[in-house]
């Protein structure tokens, strides 16, 4: 190891003094500069001054070999360089587009980082796509809910459409906010059954028996879309309109047709709605027939009252139709009564028998349809009275004498209600009688006793009326009198007064028989004269022509009265 580093520096300084100015960069670190050293530190003293003798020849040597080697190997040399310098070129091109290469690399790099990004979510789809396929049934099922459900509602099948919206319900509560589709299909379900929900409230207004409406009503409150309250009111509301449906049906030309069919209807059908009402809705039994008829005004559709206050509506609906009804003109008023009452009736097993507020629109009807006959009979009167002239009028039937009053029983029964025959002397009379005994007639088979002062008020002032146009007669006529017209007028208003005055008195007490009057007002015979119920006041009706009068048959007149009583006939009180 010394030995070495003691070479080393020799070589140095000799190297120091070959080259005083320093060794040449190409010759340093040379392994033939080490060996030519240790050649040199072999050498002599004369060999090392002919070394550069040596050296010199050597090189001259060299080069003249290297002239000679080039110049026959000059085409290999022109070869070589032009190959180093076509290798030259392609190494500067190739540095170019390696530094190119390396300029790219960077966008290259996020192409491909980009690419496997891609490609990893191109994988997780292909996953996906693959899982969809594996899960293709399950899936089908559940996007062709709303299908299913549309198809459910529109067959009928609720039952099976109110489970699949359950479910959708169910599966949006537990995977609606993380997978869109299934948000999708529950907006669609929650279309759907809003769908069924109208279609459901849509049959309610359809003719239903009562299982049918009893299910329609059980999927309503599975549907939870009401309160118990509203409905209720959605209930009533739906039946409300199909029965309101029904009664517009009914042609309304002619009015008893009308009238007959309405009530039948209205019967039949809201009794079975009540019916339908108590069996859905049973905690509302207690309440309404805890609830008298008469104190249902007022009051507000809501709880237990909503059903009371609908049922309270509907009847004052009926009882307008049937005013109405009357009003235009029916040709058996008796038949509709009839009908009426047996319907009020048949309601007091529901707790709304309305009897009591059927009568007083009867009782209006009767009266006033009473009063227009009366006072188209005055009318007719008027004009027959108009026409009349005692000119060559010759009596052919006189009076019936006192001995009229001694008749049987029998007899005056059937005698008491025949026209008096002497009216067919005198025209005007004679179709004044036959106009009163026409609307007496049409009373008599519907005739309520509480029309009976009404009547026999209208009938005092048709005779008063009557009385005042003989005397206005008389008093237009009389200068023109013969002593054969002057009698015949006094027969005239001897007829009037003594013959067609009792005769409609009695005419009335066989509608209205003052003891059945009495039973029903709890008083006796004598009250009800002392009060003139029903009795015509026949001092004010002959007030007018009292001066006109024949004293003497005035006399027999009374006395044939005061011996005569009124016989009731059969009439419907």
């Amino acid at each position: 190891m010394e030995f070495t580093e003691s070479m080393d520096l020799e070589n140095e300084r000799v190297l120091k003094l070959i080259f005083p100015n320093g060794i040449p960069d190409n010759l340093r670190g040379n392994p033939e500069l080490d060996k030519y050293l240790a050649k040199l530190g072999t050498c002599k003293v004369e060999q090392l001054k002919k070394e550069q003798t040596r050296l010199a020849d050597e090189t001259k040597r060299i080069l003249e070999r290297t002239q000679e080697l080039a110049i026959s190997n000059y085409k290999t040399f022109i070869t070589t360089a032009e190959n180093s310098r076509s290798i030259f070129n392609e190494f500067k091109k190739a540095e170019d587009q390696v530094d190119t290469l390396i300029g790219k690399l960077p966008a290259f790099s996020a192409k491909c980082e980009e690419f496997l990004a891609e490609s990893a979510e191109l994988t997780e789809q292909r996953r996906l796509n693959s899982i969809t396929l594996h899960k293709n049934a399950q899936l089908l099922e559940i996007l062709e809910l709303p299908q299913l459900m549309e198809r459910c509602i529109r067959e009928g099948r609720y039952e099976e459409a109110l489970e699949l919206a359950s479910y959708v319900q169910r599966l949006g509560q537990h995977q609606g906010h993380l997978i869109p589709v299934v948000n999708s299909i529950v907006r669609s379900v929650e279309a759907l059954w809003h769908t069924m929900l109208a279609q459901l409230v849509a049959q309610l207004r359809l003719d239903l028996q009562l299982p049918k409406c009893l299910q329609i009503v059980g999927y309503l409150r599975r549907m939870q879309a009401f309160g118990d309250n509203e409905l209720k009111l959605k209930f009533l509301q739906a039946r409300d309109a199909w029965l309101t449906t029904c009664l517009e049906a009914i042609p309304k030309a002619d009015a008893q047709q009308h009238l007959t069919k309405t009530i039948e209807i209205t019967r039949i059908n809201l009794f079975n709605i009540i019916t339908q009402y108590r069996a859905i809705f049973p905690e509302a039994e207690h309440g309404s027939k805890s609830t008298p008829l008469k104190q249902l005004q007022g009051v507000s559709c809501n709880g237990n009252r909503l059903f009371e206050a609908w049922l309270h509506n509907k009847i004052n609906t009926f009882l307008l139709t049937l005013e109405e009804d009357l009003e235009r003109g029916v040709s058996s008023i008796e038949t509709v009564l009839g009908q009426c009452m047996y319907f009020g009736l048949s309601f007091s097993r529901v707790g709304a028998d309305f009897r009591a507020l059927i009568a007083p629109i009867f009782v209006r009807v009767v009266r006033n349809k009473f009063e227009s006959s009366i006072m188209q009979v005055n009318e007719n009167f008027e004009k027959e009275l108009d026409k009349f002239t005692l000119i060559n009028k010759v009596s052919l039937h006189t009076r019936k004498q006192l001995d009229t009053a001694a008749l049987s029983g029998s007899e005056r029964d059937v005698e008491s209600y025949a026209p008096p025959e002497t009216l067919l002397d005198f025209y005007p009379l004679a179709v004044l009688c036959n106009g009163y005994l026409n609307a007496l007639n049409e009373l008599r088979l519907c005739a309520p006793f509480a029309v009976a002062t009404d009547v026999t008020c209208c009938l005092q002032s048709s005779l008063q009326m009557v009385a005042q146009r003989v005397l206005a007669f008389y008093r237009q006529e009389q200068q023109a009198f013969t002593p054969n017209e002057r009698e015949t007028f006094a027969k005239l208003c001897s007829c009037f007064a003594y013959d067609l005055v009792p005769y409609v008195q009695r005419c009335i007490h066989g509608v209205f028989p003052p003891q059945s009057i009495t039973v029903h007002l709890g008083i006796s015979l004598l009250q009800l004269e002392q009060q003139q119920l029903t009795f015509l006041l026949q001092p004010q009706i002959l007030e007018p022509l009292k001066h006109l009068l024949p004293s003497k048959v005035l006399i027999h007149s009374t006395a044939a009265l005061a011996t005569t009583e009124p016989t009731p006939i059969a009439t419907e009180g």
